[in-house]
């Protein structure tokens, strides 16, 4: 036998420790705890008056840990009913060695038998003691299950092993990170989420925001909202074309092209060299199938680096060679635009794509002429219309110059008249006014022989191969006798 206060060895027979001199419990241990499981389980427990403390718990964990320090465990009922049989053995199997100790010496008899009444009186002290004590609490942890379940906790706590503990706070280590995981989880969500929000607020109030409202209004026929939300994204940002052609939409929409067009026109009255909304200008009248407003609006711009961007859309007027003006012999007219189909009139009215197509140059003839041509580039776009008017005025040459003078000849005699290049001669040697259907000079004529006194009258024009104009009329006579 072992004794549980020093420790020390002696044989089964000693009731005193020989080292310490502890008396030997050789009563079963009791626990009084066992006595107030059974009965709460049961509900049989009585005169309980007051709730357990957290002082009368440490004491009662105190004694037990002192008078029952092998207890590991709150038993289940039927643990507790084999342990008390168990015991129950034991107890009996110990009076009958006691019975057989009675027997081999009455003063070993009497000692043993004082020990046992004391072992018993002091056993039966602190039963009552223990049992009063728990009586008083019982009731109370049957009113508060929960007070009941923390002992067990805390007992269990007690008695666990280190390696136990170990794992327990290794699994609330866990707990704990995955809590704070948790939580940054959660602070990283709001963070998105509040960001998201200002991201939104910021869009719906930036230029790019404010028009996508207005195209949105403008879907649903909203035109008074629509057009306040392209004017404000205007005020916001006016050098940005997309509101400007949000604007000319609205205006579109309900059939006003004059106003569409005023938005553009306005805007590069105040920006004349911003490109883009001269782009924006250009798509809006080819949307509109108002091509020849295109070259129109170009024509006006005098910012090369703005012509330079949207050089694709610029239709170059035709050039006219000669420049036009006032000319004294028949002219022919060139016209080039290069990479573009020319298209002219020469009877002064406006020229179309169904007019004359330029394909060589055109001849002028004596008189005013008035050339408008325009000419279209690959995109189909037209260029504005150019007008030349020219004056040709051929002067008329002098009367011709006959030969010989007027006068009386007496031997044969050939007249002859001058005839300029351009020009062809007609005659009459009857008197009457020449004309284009009187005899073509072509050469020297005879001159005619006459009588005496008898004179023959020869009249001479000149007429212009180009216009058929006359000259005046020169006039000669002769008298020609042989004799």
């Amino acid at each position: 036998m072992r004794c549980r206060h020093c420790g020390a060895v002696f044989s089964d027979e000693e009731l005193i420790c020989p080292k310490c001199g502890t008396q030997i419990q050789i009563v079963p241990d009791y626990n009084p705890l066992e006595d107030v499981l059974a009965q709460q389980v049961k509900g049989s427990v009585e005169d309980a008056t007051r709730p357990i403390g957290t002082k009368d718990l440490r004491k009662i964990r105190k004694e037990e840990t002192i008078e029952y320090g092998n207890s590991t465990r709150v038993l289940s009922q039927g643990e507790l009913d084999r342990i008390r049989g168990s015991k129950r053995g034991q107890y009996q199997a110990r009076q009958e060695n006691l019975a057989q100790r009675r027997d081999t010496g009455n003063t070993q008899q009497g000692r043993g038998t004082g020990r046992m009444r004391q072992e018993r009186e002091t056993g039966s002290m602190r039963t009552k003691r223990n049992t009063g004590t728990m009586r008083q609490n019982t009731e109370n942890m049957r009113q508060n299950k929960q007070g009941t379940s923390n002992i067990r906790a805390n007992t269990g706590m007690i008695r666990k092993s280190p390696e136990a503990r170990r794992r327990q706070q290794q699994a609330k280590r866990k707990q704990a990170a995955k809590k704070r995981m948790q939580k940054i989880l959660i602070a990283c969500l709001v963070f998105v989420i509040l960001l998201g929000i200002a991201g939104f607020l910021l869009y719906r109030n930036s230029y790019t925001g404010i028009v996508n409202q207005g195209y949105q209004a403008l879907k649903t026929s909203e035109y008074s909202s629509a057009e306040s939300l392209f004017n404000r994204a205007i005020a916001r940002s006016p050098g940005k074309p997309e509101a400007y052609t949000g604007l000319a939409e609205v205006y579109m929409q309900q059939e006003d092209l004059e106003m569409a067009e005023e938005v553009f026109l306005a805007a590069l009255e105040t920006q004349p060299s911003n490109a883009d909304i001269y782009e924006a200008a250009i798509q809006f009248y080819m949307d509109t199938e108002q091509l020849e407003k295109i070259s129109e609006l170009l024509q006006g711009c005098e910012d090369e680096s703005v012509l330079s961007k949207v050089k694709a859309y610029v239709s170059n007027a035709p050039v006219f060679t000669p420049e036009e003006g006032n000319y004294e012999e028949v002219q022919q007219v060139s016209l080039e635009a290069k990479g573009s189909t020319i298209y002219y009139t020469v009877d002064g009215s406006e020229p179309t794509t169904s007019s004359t197509q330029y394909t060589e140059p055109i001849l002028l003839k004596e008189g005013e002429t008035q050339i408008q041509a325009f000419a279209v580039n690959k995109k189909g776009i037209p260029s504005v219309v150019v007008s030349k008017t020219y004056s040709v005025q051929i002067p008329i040459a002098d009367a011709p110059s006959v030969n010989p003078s007027t006068g009386t000849y007496n031997s044969a005699t050939q007249i002859t008249v001058n005839v300029p290049e351009g020009y062809t001669a007609y005659y009459t040697m009857d008197g009457t006014e020449p004309t284009t259907a009187s005899t073509q000079y072509t050469g020297p004529v005879d001159m005619p022989e006459v009588a005496v006194g008898e004179w023959t009258t020869f009249k001479a024009i000149l007429v212009n191969n180009n216009n058929g104009k006359t000259t005046q009329v020169t006039t000669k006579r002769y008298s020609l006798n042989l004799e």
